[in-house]
């Protein structure tokens, strides 16, 4: 316990959804034993106070068959076989409908809890749960100490609540060994019925306050430190450092990928040093396309680059800042642009002996 505590105390951060999940697929979830103990006593309530008397009465009538016909039936050989075998279906058709009963709120008690489940995690063999020393921790731990008294006080309460449920009855317990034996079946079933009323009247309130224990331990088990906060979102999102890497190995990539259109394009317009922007047309197109553009040094890159390939580069300032800012990289320009960019593909392209580009007029 003394090993447990720093480590629980450094354990400030909620748990993510993510350590939830995971430890619902290891079988790890909310579960409290007093929940399923209400749910069973529900369905024990319901048996006893709608099928006893059936039971009782068939059962009653089972026996009463065999007593009176005691001398008829044949005890040797393989009719003694046949004998209990059709007694013992007998009893299991009386008791099959309260084991289904009893089956159905055990699930119950186990879906209210927590969603269904398929794990095999819990019954995995650990070396743990054999370990001599693991074995006495958990029999000296908080946790079962918890359980010890938690059992007194169910067993004391729900002792005293019988004891004052059964003692107003104790005359017609008295007089019960001398009534009808009809009416002791339903005598019995009144006090029963009491008994059973109030004892689930105190286990609801065991079972809702142990519940609340269990998730509050559950979720404090579950508590993440600072670190490993961190060391999942790392898991989850990404290493902020790799993510950083591979977005400028990507700006890198897409750098070379632009100069290497820029020996293509078929002018370049600069600011003259602080922007250029590389566009290609030829008649096939519509309007100039931006192959590549950038500012401060890759404008200048941009511009060393063109001059190598014998590119044009003309300076026009205000027309370098507007494309620079209003297209992207492979989008064609804009149409308020065309004019502008029009006369100077015109003049690079009679330099060239090549005709010139004659824009559409833009739309309205």
């Amino acid at each position: 316990m003394s090993d447990e505590a720093p480590e629980q105390s450094s354990k400030t951060e909620d748990p993510s959804q993510k350590r939830l999940e995971d430890a619902h697929k290891k079988g790890d979830v909310v579960k409290s034993q007093e929940v399923t103990t209400w749910f069973m006593l529900l369905g024990s309530a319901m048996i006893f106070a709608m099928m006893a008397p059936s039971i009782a009465g068939s059962l009653a009538v089972s026996m009463k068959d065999i007593l009176s016909n005691a001398d008829q039936f044949e005890l040797g050989g393989s009719a003694f076989g046949s004998f209990f075998n059709g007694l013992a279906l007998n009893m299991l058709g009386l008791v099959a409908a309260p084991l289904g009963i009893l089956m159905l709120c055990a699930l119950a008690a186990n879906f209210i809890q927590h969603r269904p489940l398929l794990s095999v995690e819990p019954i995995m063999p650990k070396l743990s749960k054999i370990s001599p020393l693991a074995g006495f921790k958990r029999l000296f731990s908080s946790e079962s100490l918890v359980n010890f008294l938690k059992g007194l006080i169910k067993l004391g309460v729900v002792g005293a609540v019988v004891f004052f449920a059964v003692w107003p009855e104790r005359d017609r317990l008295d007089t019960m060994m001398t009534t009808d034996p009809a009416a002791i079946l339903v005598n019995f079933r009144d006090i029963g019925t009491k008994v059973f009323l109030w004892a689930l009247a105190i286990i609801t309130l065991i079972a809702m306050a142990d519940f609340l224990y269990q998730r509050q331990k559950w979720w404090k088990r579950h508590m993440m430190t600072v670190q490993e906060t961190r060391d999942e979102y790392k898991q989850m999102e990404g290493d902020p450092k790799i993510k950083g890497r591979i977005r400028q190995l990507r700006q890198e990539r897409s750098r070379s990928r632009m100069m290497a259109a820029v020996p293509n394009a078929t002018v370049v317009i600069t600011n003259p040093t602080h922007f250029a922007v590389a566009l290609k047309y030829d008649r096939s197109m519509a309007a100039p396309v931006c192959v590549a553009k950038g500012a401060d040094a890759v404008a200048l890159r941009i511009r060393s680059v063109a001059e190598d390939a014998k590119v044009p580069v003309i300076e026009s300032p205000p027309l370098a800042r507007a494309l620079f800012a209003s297209v992207d990289i492979d989008d064609p320009i804009p149409a308020e642009h065309f004019k502008a960019v029009a006369e100077i593909i015109g003049f690079v392209m009679r330099l060239r002996g090549k005709g010139s580009w004659q824009p559409s007029a833009p739309p309205n």
